[in-house]
């Protein structure tokens, strides 16, 4: 599963051929023991639990970077290797 981006202790992936249990483009989201999967066109989160602060992190990083999470999806879905996204700052 690759780590396409990392911040404030927040592990953001995304899976290849990931579309069977979550067939809209969405990513994967750890944060020490908890894990949540997000929507990625609308930032909804679809499956899991986060801490309020850190969920509004995550979408807030989805907003901004909605372009290029669209574009890493299509090439995980494909198999193809995804590229790193610049962190929240």
């Amino acid at each position: 599963m690759p780590v396409i981006s990392m911040f404030y202790g927040i592990i953001v992936s995304m899976y290849f051929f990931d579309t069977n249990r979550h067939r809209a483009p969405h990513i994967h989201v750890a944060y020490q023991d908890d894990e949540a999967v997000y929507s990625i066109p609308d930032g909804e989160m679809l499956d899991g639990k986060l801490p309020p602060s850190k969920a509004k992190l995550v979408r807030a990083w989805i907003e901004i970077h909605k372009d290029e999470l669209m574009a890493d999806w299509k090439l995980a879905a494909n198999g193809n290797e995804v590229f790193k996204i610049d962190p929240l700052k």
